[in-house]
């Protein structure tokens, strides 16, 4: 058997290990998919095509919300309730990275302590690097091997940091914002943007003495929906209080994700969004190799630095040095 011919019965069963449920073959492939070395990318793209007929099948869920609103609590427990409905639940944990160091945090599993030993579920936390949205680059792939290794749910933890919430929207059927009571003004501390995206908003911790504040807080938030969605036909976000340490109102939540999401798969607009995000992670990929090509380039990659070393001594505009960067690939005005 020469090398290629042991490259394909390799990925063969890889992908067959991975569609049975070997967690270690789940974790290696992920592993794979978040390399950035050039040789694992082609590999990880092989075998993305070879599972790409077993995906597409699992509930995607984006959970986001401020640091400290109980979003990995709400998920060990949602997770736990799922998995005793006979579920397989991936989560997909996404931690901030220093800027400093560039290590991350990490500590998914510890704060998902009883998800993390429940056989049928799988957690895997990724540090988000310099990603916006709260999301690594490769969270679209992970989610993709997730489901062709027979996950029927998978859930997106993201930063929640205050960056734009967007690129997890794009990836995921239904959003849900987690918000708490009783700190300050709760609508400062969440932006229009990440109402606006969002399908479900649950206000967590309305418990001990924060009941009566958490639903004083989602009245405010569905007052404030009602006037966001006046420019938004169709748009009807559903705003709902739970306590996620008492495992109250999480059925309730569930619930509204199902309905959600059944409403979309029935209306066809869940396969036309599917479709739109496919295609957006088409760009993005094309984008970031796109660029990779052309910092790869000795000369390409001197200018580069060349240039960004003004931007950051504020001696060039980022338009000005990013049109010098189209000339040198010979890149025409648009007419």
């Amino acid at each position: 058997m020469n090398d290629t011919d042991k490259a394909a019965a390799d990925l063969a069963r890889t992908a067959e290990a991975i569609r049975a449920g070997d967690r270690v073959d789940l974790g290696r492939a992920i592993t794979l998919v978040e390399s950035a070395k050039p040789e694992d990318q082609v590999r990880a793209q092989e075998l993305l095509e070879v599972l790409l007929p077993f995906t597409g099948k699992a509930i995607r869920i984006g959970i986001s919300g401020v640091p400290g609103a109980g979003k990995s609590t709400l998920i060990d427990q949602l997770g736990v309730n799922l998995l005793a409905e006979g579920h397989k639940v991936a989560v997909l944990a996404v931690d901030p990275t220093s800027s400093r160091t560039g290590g991350s945090i990490l500590g998914d599993k510890t704060r998902m302590s009883r998800l993390a030993a429940e056989p049928h579920a799988f957690i895997r936390p990724s540090p988000a690097g310099a990603s916006l949205g709260g999301v690594t680059k490769t969270t679209r792939e992970t989610i993709a091997v997730a489901e062709a290794a027979g996950f029927d749910i998978v859930l997106v933890e993201t930063v929640g940091v205050g960056q734009s919430e967007i690129a997890v929207s794009d990836m995921v059927d239904v959003f849900v914002v987690i918000a708490i009571p009783g700190a300050g003004d709760e609508l400062q501390g969440i932006k229009r943007g990440l109402l606006e995206l969002a399908d479900i908003i649950a206000v967590n911790k309305a418990d001990d003495d924060n009941i009566e504040r958490a639903h004083r807080a989602a009245t405010e938030y569905r007052t404030a929906l009602h006037i966001l969605a006046a420019g938004h036909a169709g748009w009807s976000p559903v705003v709902l209080t739970l306590s996620a340490r008492d495992n109250r109102g999480l059925d309730a939540l569930w619930d509204k994700i199902e309905e959600r999401h059944a409403s979309l798969r029935d209306s066809g607009v869940l396969a036309e969004r599917r479709a739109d995000q496919a295609t957006s992670w088409m760009r993005e990929i094309f984008e970031q190799r796109l660029l990779a090509a052309f910092k790869g380039g000795r000369r390409a990659a001197r200018h580069y630095q060349e240039l960004e070393d003004k931007v950051r001594a504020g001696e060039l505009t980022p338009a000005a040095a990013a049109e010098e960067l189209g000339r040198l690939v010979g890149l025409k005005e648009p007419e």
